[in-house]
């Protein structure tokens, strides 16, 4: 997708895209809103002392530099964020310009500069990284930097603010700061959001209280990244119609809905192993959590395929390619007692919309997503096992994670995956906050101090041996389509002889599996046969592609009369499934019901049968939703 097609009616949804400050972007301090009282006085003087005295141990502690070379590093990391900015700036300028040649060639000539400051940076660059190798090795201060970062971020004005409130708040503030792992524990997951540390330990200890298993394992790096990132109230996204529900996410239950998911199974294999880090961009969902089980429940009614592909790059998230309509003609039929994500899959949507809708249905099942705009397009990026992948935008270099480069984001995630080698980078970053240095992100960020520009040289050397190999975006060409021009392929899908199966009852009741058809007898595109989450086999009838009849042949025990009805799962309202009898010449229509991803029966219809061989044949009025059937029932009238 080339980012000039990504404009017009997508850009007014990307302020909504970005939604909330992201985890990674640059902490600001609190700004003081409450009065502090004599306890509060006396605990911001004590903080200040604190954090005045870690910052001298820290300096104390510091390696001498040479500083010539320093001087020389200094210079080769200004030159090159200066290069990268220029020509990051001179690509994005050929979108706009309207002399594509000479704006092409600009490009080049940026690019060739850039080259030439990365290879002037090379010397002192592992110059300076030689002579620093020990002491970044080395976790003695990780202590001191651990406490100080938490001090710095929170201020000791926000602690005291918070610590003011009560003897239970004041133990909780003194209990993190005496906890020298778990200081460091969240500073590493980029610290409590805005700062919010005393309220990410409260949060933290309820989870604890609550009971659960969240003081060990992936379950504790869970309980703390919910804790790191609900440090500030996230709104809750709520049916319109439901005026009294909670205005905001509790963590505590929050926490408790994933656990019982990762317990029962039901999310996916590789939320074991995350960090919390990454933990905190699959909790940070603005959906109740009755609509995250709802999420994954849907999906495994209604397409199952798309949480067993071994796709990661479209694992749950093809659900926007497959059911989530490109336009905005159908959003005037939200329904107000329906969330937001239901209302989507329900009705569509232009790029925000999706992009919404993708990075719901991947917080469904604990896949960490943030959102990914560029310039008039909301696009979003996702963890897979082999790395992050930009989908439904442009590919890396072309969108921002925040307000920052989403190159810089990638680095993060690539460095991130090297666990024995990454806190030399944060160690780094650490100290330079401790020298008053502004955090720099990436190299797209432009020059900071001298240790910033030390993290951001040691984490592309950490890139470089690990030998990382960054994704390509997936679905660039449907960013703002209905249907992908790309060719998709047809998976063959075995259905054994059990699942075709036709069975008749003592009372002459037919049932006819979904996957008994006579035609077609595999997949096509339009209709799809799969596994069922019920068991045995599955039809969905696709929302794209040009429209398709199917038909099954069978025996009738007995000529007459049958109520015909199926077992179907939908998404969207208003739909309907035509069906003919062996040679009736005008088909009746079968009025499927809105069954919100769940599965129901349609009401009955009346067909006539032959005693022996007869065939039905069922066929849909296009433009169409998406309907997946699980069996027909054929029931004897009398």
């Amino acid at each position: 997708m080339k980012a000039k097609t990504l404009r017009g009616v997508c850009g007014a949804v990307i302020a909504m895209a970005v939604g909330a400050s992201t985890l990674w972007a640059a902490k600001k301090p609190a700004v003081p809103e409450v009065e502090l009282n004599p306890a509060g006085q006396r605990l911001f003087a004590r903080y200040s002392d604190q954090l005045k005295a870690l910052q001298a141990q820290i300096e104390k502690a510091l390696p001498k530099v040479d500083e010539q070379q320093k001087a020389a590093f200094l210079k080769a990391y200004q030159g090159e964020a200066a290069a990268m900015a220029a020509a990051q700036k001179a690509m994005h300028a050929q979108v706009k310009s309207k002399d594509k040649e000479a704006a092409a060639k600009a490009y080049r000539a940026a690019k060739e500069a850039l080259a030439q400051a990365a290879t002037n940076a090379q010397a002192p660059a592992s110059a300076m990284l030689t002579g620093l190798e020990k002491f970044l090795a080395s976790d003695k201060l990780d202590t001191p930097l651990a406490k100080y970062v938490v001090l710095a971020e929170a201020t000791p004005r926000g602690l005291a603010e918070f610590a003011q409130q009560g003897p239970q708040e004041e133990a909780l503030v003194e209990k993190l700061l005496a906890d020298a792992d778990l200081m460091k524990q969240m500073v590493a997951a980029d610290g409590a959001k805005g700062g919010k540390y005393g309220q990410a330990m409260k949060i933290y200890t309820d989870i604890q209280k609550a009971g659960g298993k969240a003081k060990s394992g992936n379950l504790q790096r869970l309980a703390l990244g919910i804790s790191l990132e609900h440090a500030v109230p996230i709104k809750q996204s709520n049916p319109k119609a439901q005026t009294d529900a909670p205005a905001t996410v509790d963590p505590v239950k929050r926490y408790q809905h994933y656990e019982k998911a990762f317990l029962d199974g039901e999310l996916d294999p590789g939320f074991k192993d995350l960090t919390v880090w990454e933990y905190r961009m699959a909790v940070d969902g603005d959906e109740p959590d009755s609509i995250l089980a709802w999420g994954r429940q849907m999906l495994r009614n209604y397409r199952p395929d798309h949480v067993s592909t071994a796709d990661y790059r479209w694992r749950y998230v093809a659900a926007v390619k497959t059911e989530v309509q490109y336009g905005s003609q159908n959003v005037k039929n939200d329904l107000p007692t329906l969330q937001n994500y239901q209302n989507i899959i329900m009705n569509g949507g232009v790029c925000g919309r999706r992009a919404f809708f993708g990075r719901f249905v991947l917080r469904c099942f604990g896949i960490p997503t943030v959102a990914r705009p560029q310039t008039g397009h909301a696009a979003l990026c996702h963890w897979t096992p082999d790395g992050w992948v930009v989908c439904l935008g442009a590919t890396w270099g072309w969108g921002r994670i925040e307000r920052d480069s989403d190159l810089d984001f990638l680095a993060i995630t690539q460095a991130r995956k090297v666990e024995a080698a990454y806190p030399q980078v944060q160690r780094a970053q650490w100290i330079g906050a401790a020298l008053g240095e502004k955090r720099a992100f990436g190299f797209h960020a432009g020059a900071s101090g001298f240790w910033n520009g030390v993290a951001l040289y040691r984490q592309r050397a950490i890139i470089e041996k690990a030998k990382t190999v960054t994704l390509a975006a997936v679905g660039e060409d449907i960013g703002e389509a209905n249907e992908s021009k790309e060719k998709e392929i047809v998976k063959a899908a075995t259905i054994a002889d059990a699942d075709k199966k036709i069975t008749i009852a003592r009372d002459g009741a037919i049932t006819i599996p979904a996957s008994a058809c006579s035609k077609p007898t595999k997949s096509t595109g339009k209709i799809v046969f799969m596994k069922s989450s019920l068991g045995g086999m599955q039809l969905h009838y696709s929302r794209t592609g040009g429209a398709e009849a199917f038909e099954y042949t069978f025996e009738a025990p007995a000529a007459g009369t049958y109520a015909l009805s199926a077992r179907v799962v939908t998404t969207s309202a208003d739909q309907h499934l035509l069906v003919a009898s062996n040679d009736a010449k005008e088909p009746i229509d079968i009025a499927v019901p809105f069954t919100v991803g769940m599965w129901d029966k349609t009401p009955p219809v009346e067909v006539s049968l032959v005693k022996g061989r007869n065939v039905l044949r069922f066929s849909r009025n296009e433009p169409v939703k998406g309907l997946t059937i699980k069996d027909f029932t054929l029931t004897p009238v009398k």
